[in-house]
């Protein structure tokens, strides 16, 4: 068993990929970072320069770890078709090298209709778009790695949102990031309901997976919240102590209008039959080894969104809120339970 307690997480300035190292720290990791762009504050993290297309940078950076979190994405859903796939690669063999398990924070996106509305790990896996093939393959050349000796984790997850994340449905359909929130456009019917992932929840949820004993080849699913548009409207509310925010229907038909001119929007529009039906993720398996579900109250969560969106002022100082973490909050910010 490899005794190594250092992590290197591949895209570590992206939302998944800042959490990731937060929540390593916090479970006694050394963790290191391959990023283009090293950030001014170091943190403890042990911050690499280089490019996860370049496989020497990705060897030299993994030297000695004994886990790889492949956190790292083309910005803006550009150019997947030459830019994903190589990247994985690379991590599998930097793995290879050294020992190291691959960690994969997967999406739903590699499910079709014929596994719908629970997913269970061994739902098949036959994804009606181009993205959602890529990311079968993943999964498909990760397994195939672990018959050769790499091991992995998969963590699949519903729609990320959270103080950091990136291209994502709540910070960019939802609201509308660096303004007070007065309307919550809901891409579905409003009774949809639809799976979300916190993402400081999805790196703790990584960090205590890593503790227990995995098979080579592994994966586990995040059920995170379960909403439809009247909960998730509400939560917004309370989160915000605006009772009267609107909610209003997402505007499909301007996406239509401005997809042949941006990439991001026609990406999101071929994903738009996620929120048409609805699509569930089985998260006992989950439940069963960790012995809980470690996520944070919804409003809480929340609150921390909108505030790291701009969309709300922080008042006051807050001790960090470790996440999954249930405690007594100051009056002001008290966490209306479910």
């Amino acid at each position: 068993m490899h005794t190594s307690r250092t992590a290197l997480v591949i895209g570590g300035n992206g939302g998944i990929g800042r959490e990731a190292c937060l929540a390593l720290q916090r479970h006694g990791w050394q963790v290191r970072a391959l990023v283009r762009h090293v950030p001014a504050a170091c943190d403890g993290i042990e911050w690499i320069r280089g490019d996860a297309m370049q496989r020497d940078d990705v060897l030299a950076a993994a030297a000695g770890t004994a886990v790889i979190v492949h956190a790292v994405n083309p910005p803006g859903y550009r150019n997947w078709d030459t830019l994903v796939l190589p990247m994985l690669d690379n991590t599998i063999a930097a793995a290879k090298a050294n020992g190291a398990r691959v960690v994969l924070p997967g999406t739903i996106y590699n499910y079709g209709p014929d596994a719908f509305p629970l997913l269970r790990e061994d739902s098949p896996q036959h994804p009606p778009t181009r993205k959602g093939e890529i990311r079968a393959e993943m999964e498909q050349r990760l397994a195939a790695a672990s018959r050769a000796g790499v091991r992995a984790l998969i963590l699949r997850c519903g729609d990320f949102f959270g103080p950091h994340a990136g291209n994502n449905w709540f910070g960019q359909g939802l609201v509308r990031p660096g303004k007070p929130v007065k309307t919550l456009r809901y891409p579905a019917d409003y009774a949809h309901h639809h799976a979300w992932a916190y993402l400081p929840d999805v790196a703790e949820t990584i960090a205590q997976l890593l503790e227990h004993e995995l098979a080579d080849f592994d994966a586990y699913h995040f059920g995170g919240y379960w909403l439809d548009a009247y909960a998730m409207a509400d939560a917004v509310r309370r989160a915000t102590h605006h009772p009267h925010i609107a909610l209003r229907r997402f505007p499909w038909w301007l996406t239509a209008l401005a997809a042949p001119f941006t990439e991001t929007l026609r990406e999101l529009r071929k994903m738009r039959y996620l929120w048409k039906t609805p699509v569930r993720l089985d998260d006992a398996k989950l439940a069963a080894l960790l012995g809980s579900r470690p996520y944070t109250p919804l409003d809480e969560a929340l609150r921390a969104t909108l505030a790291g969106l701009g969309c709300i002022e922080v008042q006051g100082q807050l001790r960090e809120v470790l996440p999954g973490e249930k405690r007594d909050q100051p009056k002001a910010y008290a966490t209306a339970q479910q």
